[in-house]
């Protein structure tokens, strides 16, 4: 590839990341990027949607696509998230089947392999969430899976503090073929900007409301523009299902709402680096979660 000044060798690995719903594959993909780019919180199936990630070390870019965790759907919702993940281990160099420090293999991870298994794809078993356990207790997790299917390798990491991703990139490095890069070298996701801010608002649902309501909740950006000094103003629509949850989602004299608003604003602003006005308004969609023209209407559609 040419650089400007002179020719030089590039390589490119495209990687999936997939698992069961809360094992922290967003919190390992923004852990490798360096960035904050996918929504994390303690409530399972926050991710809906492939995310893709740049992570660029030295003449090799990654490119990471963050999936859904792999469930049992009860919604439409839940079968396009499915759906994702199923499609997403076909044809790339690479998967990563993340799985948490316990010596037992559920049906998550079984169908998951079992698919894989299907693709061909060559895969690694990264075993996330170390920083919990004793070390000990990895050698009866590694040696179950390993019995299971025939990883390439099995990597033990820690998302939350780092511990093990730089052999986990070095690993993901064997994988990377001579090819020119995919994305720009200052790109860390190929999400919209519009769509990384309804994310963090949902962030800030999932971590505010209990039980069912955040899983209820679409959000999106209904106006997006700067200022000639650089000041975005914004406006953003939550949905939610009922009445009921809107009542909730707003809370008693509007605290509930002001309280994510706050919490999202700083985040945005924090992505954006610049000063954010922020508006928020919340309406009932019903049993949108089950409707294909609501679903294709919030980006819910596979080509």
């Amino acid at each position: 590839m040419y650089n400007g000044r002179n020719w030089e060798m590039t390589k490119s690995a495209m990687i999936t990341v997939c698992g069961r719903p809360n094992v922290g594959k967003s919190t390992l993909t923004n852990a490798l990027v360096g960035e904050k780019i996918a929504i994390v919180s303690d409530k399972p199936q926050t991710t809906r949607s492939r995310i893709t990630a740049i992570v660029n070390r030295g003449e090799t870019q990654f490119v990471l696509m963050d999936t859904p965790g792999f469930h049992k759907p009860r919604t439409r919702l839940g079968d396009y998230m499915v759906n994702v993940v199923k499609e997403s281990v076909a044809d790339v160099d690479c998967v990563l089947l993340l799985v948490e420090p316990v010596a037992a293999i559920g049906p998550q991870e079984d169908a998951l392999i079992e698919r894989i298994g299907q693709t061909g794809a060559p895969a690694l078993l990264v075993i996330n969430k170390i920083d919990t356990v004793e070390k000990t207790r990895l050698l009866e997790v590694m040696a179950l899976y390993n019995a299971r299917f025939g990883f390439d390798a099995i990597l033990p990491v820690s998302a939350k503090t780092g511990e093990g991703l730089d052999e986990l990139l070095e690993e993901l490095d064997k994988y990377a073929v001579e090819a020119p890069h995919f994305f720009p070298d200052d790109m860390i996701t190929d999400q919209p900007e519009r769509q990384i801010c309804a994310e963090l608002v949902r962030e800030k649902l999932l971590r505010c409301l209990d039980k069912e309501i955040p899983h209820g909740t679409a959000v999106e950006v209904t106006r997006f523009t700067e200022r000639e000094n650089g000041i975005i103003d914004l406006e953003v629509t939550i949905y939610c299902e009922k009445d009921s949850h809107k009542g909730i989602i707003i809370g008693k004299k509007g605290a509930m709402l002001k309280k994510i608003g706050e919490l999202a604003r700083a985040d945005i602003e924090d992505f954006m680096g610049t000063k954010v006005f922020l508006q928020t308004w919340v309406k009932v969609k019903e049993n949108w979660r089950d409707s294909a023209v609501q679903l294709r209407n919030f980006g819910f559609t596979q080509e």
